[in-house]
């Protein structure tokens, strides 16, 4: 039996994408996940999703990182299924429903409400999430907010001096944080505007994070260094993140299709 799929990408952060919201596919395990994400022996994609029936949104989104590890929300292959839909939608996300809807400039994604508690990042013990009072190296106190994943922001002065491919996987898999943790190095341009490298979990250095945009913009607002609405720039491109006064946030950037195609999941077995 093969089994269609569709190479999609926001801002070169790029998806496998299955779709078995009529007809069941093969059962995912994480292994078959890892394996066809693979950018040698597989299709490769940062992030493969599974499109499912829901019985409470337009249809359910499961997101798997590269390494197998199944995660709760991602905001760039959000609007690339959102385009896939070609139609508003709500989706179910372990990290909760989303709204998502054509707009100027793409597809824009309400992606809920932020979240700062201690236990709900969460972490290890408490402590305060504004700063914490942790460092790695030169990277020290981050803002810790989870946006559906857990993201951990550091502002710095010169984003692209971090050396990220290193210090990333230090922080992700610090026990500080039980689920392990996106690492986010951010640079103020202006009240306008904010540079952006992301180390995704389960992912490594990404050209693109809509999630990691979403807590960055977020913990800019809220520590005074920017506007409720700001342009985060990643080495992907450039996504428009808006905190609303009712608390929910709003994203809005390009998805695009690549390609299409089919596998033999015994090629993978």
């Amino acid at each position: 039996m093969r089994v269609p799929f569709v190479k999609m990408h926001g801002l070169g952060n790029d998806f496998v994408v299955l779709d078995a919201r009529r007809d069941p596919l093969m059962p995912l395990t994480n292994d078959l996940a890892r394996a066809l994400a693979d950018r040698r022996t597989g299709i490769g994609c940062d992030q493969l999703i599974l499109l499912e029936h829901s019985d409470v949104a337009s249809f359910r989104m499961r997101i798997f990182n590269n390494d197998g590890s199944e995660v709760g929300a991602c905001g760039n292959a959000t609007r690339a299924v959102a385009l896939l839909h070609a139609e508003p939608a709500t989706i179910e996300t372990a990290g909760g429903i989303l709204e998502a809807r054509p707009a100027d400039g793409g597809i824009s994604v309400d992606m809920g409400t932020p979240r700062f508690g201690w236990d709900e990042i969460p972490l290890a013990y408490p402590m305060d999430t504004a700063s914490m009072p942790v460092a790695w190296e030169d990277l020290e106190n981050p803002m810790a907010v989870n946006v559906g994943n857990p993201h951990a922001i550091f502002f710095v002065e010169d984003a692209d001096a971090v050396d990220l491919e290193r210090l990333g996987p230090q922080i992700e898999h610090d026990p500080i944080f039980p689920e392990r943790v996106n690492v986010n190095v951010a640079q103020i341009v202006s009240r306008e505007a904010i540079l952006l490298r992301v180390w995704e979990r389960g992912a490594g250095l990404t050209r693109a994070c809509g999630t990691g945009a979403c807590a960055t913009a977020v913990a800019a607002m809220k520590k005074g260094l920017v506007d409720r609405e700001v342009a985060v720039t990643l080495p992907g491109g450039t996504l428009t993140i808006a905190w609303g006064a009712d608390n929910r946030i709003l994203m809005t950037g390009p998805a695009a299709e690549s390609f299409r195609g089919t596998f033999d999941p015994a090629d993978f077995a």
